[in-house]
């Protein structure tokens, strides 16, 4: 995007006008004093974008960064739209919380004034909260809707600010579109915007520790309910990665009588720097070192994990010696076999995830008899899925690979707290039969099929990059030949075009987004593999699965399709991508590009 002088001239003394942070206000006179104007093009020239996922990106000044003003301005385009698109609900009121990240409480305030504003009441945590109490606080009060100020496992310079509408649910298109031209229609600060608001009818700052313990005696029930008699887990070292789960999940384990545990000291309190840890998210490799040193140091042979604000789970045990850090694949399946074992299911019972989990979930539904759903990705769409399945359906599960396990009966998006203490009930179920967690996923390989996966990306220089490569996967012979290096091709789905090779139509299942990038193909040997454009983070990821009859086929099927799309669609069509030149399959076996 390309400003001018004057339009640059205009949007500084527009900024100032309207920001009343003094931080953010230095930051852009200090710009405009020493004239760096690309600096400044690029703070103001833009807006953050409203999507599915609200808002995410770095704090700083600036209409393209998250900070007060744009908070401000999010906040005033969702109570607009709550007033005027929905006034038979705006009573019911708005819950918001926040996790323990830098500006994350002042953000929430400031949210907070704009459904007051417009007199619609506020269910405001006045504690650091686990983002799961919030879509659970929007379906126990009845509200309108939920926000979440938190950016998940993103670096500590990051923010964002997460909606739930009354379902439950993270909005999904086209709500997201409609939300988004109110921000637009409501971008200077109303009055009293930026001032602390005094406890009134229409603020409610009272509800946190009620909701918290609602929250609490539903996951014990829950859990304590999926076995005949409860039994504690074995010892294991918990870590939340300077999150919030440390505030939340210590204490629901000793109200359980789960008291054989061990709280990595380093992280066991919230810590918005995450001094620790390169990237405060499970998935990253040496994300849990500090635990795993921990458990070794106490002789202890399980890790618990949480990401910073406690939607995402994770897990590692010690085996042979030396440890097996589980992927959400994994411990998908593993959840989904507990469920499947200790509860009665009828006809009507359904789960789901997403297209580019593993494919083993479907299959062990189907063996069981239970309903299968495939979503797009994200709770977004597990989420409202999972909702309007239950006009029909008992929804018992959801899951998706990046560590996110949905459990409707607490609430309707990705629940890390939910899933730590399910998985240590069954671990001490299985601990009966002979087996540990990963023991039993061994047998549920033999069962089902050896499901080897590899999940990366390609980091893309910028969209433009990203879409050309998309523009030529498409353009070239693929789809008509059939065939990617030694691969046959089985089927081609195309979720931004709206095409399926297998369907009598050739028009996907699932609902088209056209504004995102997103290829699933299907290959001979047992493998599938789905490439997609992020839509928060500059990088085309990859999914790839392949089932077969053993480990090894399985690790070199994923890695053969792996070379074919790095080397007929990569290096050819976006020669500027960078990659990983080591890569850890899901069993553990580093792959490596030479």
């Amino acid at each position: 995007m390309t400003t001018s002088t004057g339009d640059l001239s205009s949007l500084v003394q527009t900024w100032l006008e309207w920001d009343q942070d003094p931080s953010t206000r230095t930051e852009i006179t200090n710009l405009r004093d020493s004239n760096p104007s690309t600096e400044l093009s690029q703070r103001l020239g833009q807006r953050i974008q409203f999507g599915t996922a609200g808002l995410r990106g770095r704090m700083a000044a600036g209409f393209s960064c998250m900070n007060s003003l744009t908070v401000i301005q999010a906040s005033q385009g969702l109570a607009k739209y709550i007033r005027d698109k929905h006034p038979e609900i705006a009573g019911d009121g708005v819950v918001i919380g926040h996790d323990a990240r830098y500006n994350s409480d002042r953000f929430a305030r400031l949210a907070a004034n704009a459904f007051v504003a417009l007199k619609i009441p506020v269910w405001l945590y006045g504690e650091e909260s686990v983002t799961p109490l919030v879509p659970f606080g929007v379906t126990y009060l009845r509200a309108a809707a939920g926000v979440m100020v938190t950016a998940s496992h993103n670096p500590a310079q990051d923010n964002g600010y997460k909606v739930y509408f009354k379902n439950g649910a993270q909005i999904n298109t086209p709500m997201d579109t409609e939300i988004a031209q109110c921000i637009e229609e409501n971008l200077a600060p109303w009055p009293n915007a930026w001032e602390e608001r005094q406890l009134d009818e229409y603020l409610r700052v009272n509800a946190y520790q009620k909701v918290l313990a609602k929250y609490q005696d539903a996951v014990n029930h829950y859990t304590k309910s999926t076995i005949p008699k409860w039994t504690p887990p074995k010892p294991f070292v918990y870590t939340p990665l300077h999150g919030v789960g440390g505030l939340v999940f210590p204490d629901l384990c000793r109200s359980m009588g789960i008291t054989d545990f061990t709280p990595v000291s380093e992280q066991v309190n919230p810590d918005p720097d995450f001094p620790t840890v390169s990237f405060p998210n499970p998935e990253e490799t040496g994300a849990l070192d500090l635990a795993m040193q921990t458990a070794d140091r106490e002789d202890k042979g399980l890790v618990i994990a949480h990401d910073p604000d406690a939607d995402r789970f994770a897990a590692a045990e010690k085996v042979n010696n030396s440890w097996f850090i589980f992927t959400g694949n994994h411990l998908g399946v593993l959840l989904a076999s507990y469920i499947f074992e200790i509860q009665d299911f009828k006809k009507n019972t359904a789960v789901l995830n997403s297209t580019v989990s593993t494919g083993m979930l479907e299959k062990m539904a189907l063996a069981k008899g239970i309903h299968f759903q495939e979503s797009l990705t994200g709770f977004k769409w597990m989420g409202n899925i999972a909702r309007t399945l239950e006009a029909s359906y008992d929804v018992a599960f959801a899951f998706e690979e990046a560590l996110g396990y949905m459990f409707p009966k607490i609430c309707h998006d990705k629940d890390g707290i939910t899933a730590a203490m399910i998985f240590l009930s069954a671990e001490a179920k299985w601990r009966s039969q002979g087996l540990t967690p990963y023991t039993k996923l061994q047998k549920l390989f033999e069962e089902y099929g050896y499901h080897e996966t590899l999940n990366n990306y390609f980091r893309s220089p910028s969209p433009d990059v990203t879409a050309r490569l998309f523009g030529a996967i498409r353009d070239g012979p693929y789809r008509t030949e059939k065939k990617l290096g030694s691969f046959k091709i089985l089927r081609w789905r195309d979720m931004t075009e709206g095409y399926d090779s297998r369907t009598q139509d050739n028009k996907p299942t699932l609902p088209v987004d056209k504004g995102s990038q997103m290829l699933t193909l299907w290959l001979d040997r047992g493998v599938h593999f789905t490439l997609r454009g992020s839509g928060t983070e500059p990088k085309v990821k990859i999914y790839i699965e392949g089932c077969s009859g053993s480990r090894e086929e399985g690790i070199n099927a994923v890695c053969d399709a792996f070379l074919a799309v790095l080397n007929k669609w990569v290096k050819p069509f976006a020669p500027s991508m960078t990659y990983s030149k080591q890569l850890p399959t899901s069993s553990g076996h580093v792959f490596r590009v030479d």
